[in-house]
């Protein structure tokens, strides 16, 4: 990689203000037991569930940028939205804790049936209480924001000054603060004097691998973003990460070019929240060989995507591969009777 493109880019980003949420930057840690019993490509974990606040994850970095936008006009709450097992909502609720901020949550119920009797109050859903978030049920339609900006327009009219979080904290400023993952990634490669072939992450809501992709594009090209869809909707997700990843390359004036991006399909299992054999045995993988706890929803799926493509022979012995960690492990606990651990 250049010296010189990587601080270039750094600097554009730089452009960008930041609360300073999140505890950055996130770790880079080999995955040598791992590595060593699929016998194929040197991996290597991306920590973001090491972010910090709520129990980290990788919706903290985008949050760092969306809510300073929300401090800077003024809002007194923070408005949001995921199913009842939502990673970002939880984060969003532990960073409005932190700043003061009220929080309301649109609950969606009806995309998935509750996996568990511990689904609905365990986990996430759970901390989404402990953090002092205020909690509204509201049915799934497939419209992922609806919902979200009907609470903001309900809270207007009583007075509040609400600020719209989308689903996933995904838009083109959430796009810019991950790409920060990038150069984050290449500075600590330098350090430890390899170049990865591939970066390997569970995608969904778009808004994280929007921002691999641009940043990946100017600072190590040689490096393939791949997104493994867990929604079960890999066209979707592609047309979503193509769309941010368009917007905040202009935000960043960059190049981007849709070819590089790839989402791998077939690994979501039957449904969005509903794990199977290979999230299982993925999960049971990372915890009895590397001490570390994925969630069945994002980074369970990522890991068996990752794990599939290892076997079918994507990459060579001699590679390095960086799987992104995108964090969830409090939605262990909502799981646990169907994961047989």
């Amino acid at each position: 990689m250049s010296p010189s493109r990587k601080a270039v880019f750094a600097q554009k980003l730089a452009c960008f203000p930041r609360l300073g949420l999140a505890d950055l930057p996130t770790p880079l840690e080999p995955l040598k037991r791992l590595s060593a019993f699929l016998d194929g490509p040197r991996l290597w974990v991306k920590r973001e569930d090491a972010s910090g606040l709520g129990f980290g994850g990788n919706k903290l970095r985008k949050l760092d940028y969306v809510l300073h936008e929300a401090i800077a006009s003024g809002a007194d709450t923070i408005v949001s939205g995921g199913v009842v097992q939502s990673n970002s909502q939880r984060q969003v609720a532990a960073v409005a804790a932190k700043l003061g901020l009220d929080c309301h949550l649109a609950v969606y119920h009806g995309r998935l049936e509750p996996p568990t009797s511990e689904y609905t109050t365990s986990g996430n859903a759970f901390l989404n209480r402990l953090f002092g978030a205020q909690l509204h049920d509201v049915p799934w339609t497939g419209d992922r924001n609806a919902a979200i900006r009907n609470l903001v327009h309900q809270l207007e009219g009583v007075g509040r000054k609400p600020f719209f979080v989308p689903y996933g904290v995904s838009n083109e400023l959430g796009a810019v603060a991950y790409a920060t993952t990038i150069v984050e990634i290449a500075a600590q490669v330098a350090e430890r004097d390899f170049e990865p072939s591939g970066i390997v992450h569970g995608t969904g809501s778009a808004g994280t691998q929007a921002g691999l992709v641009v940043g990946a594009a100017v600072v190590m090209p040689q490096a393939r973003v791949v997104g493994i869809d867990i929604d079960a909707e890999p066209e979707r997700v592609r047309t979503d990460v193509i769309k941010y990843a368009r917007l905040a390359a202009a935000r960043l004036n960059v190049p981007f070019d849709e070819a590089t991006v790839e989402v791998v399909a077939g690994h979501a299992g039957p449904a969005y929240g509903v794990p199977h054999q290979a999230t299982i045995e993925a999960i049971r993988l990372a915890g009895r060989l590397e001490g570390l706890a994925l969630d069945p929803v994002y980074s369970g799926k990522g890991l068996a995507g990752l794990i599939a493509l290892i076997r079918d022979g994507r990459w060579q012995k001699g590679d390095d591969i960086i799987f992104i960690h995108t964090g969830g492990s409090p939605a262990l606990f909502a799981y646990q009777s169907v994961l047989g651990i």
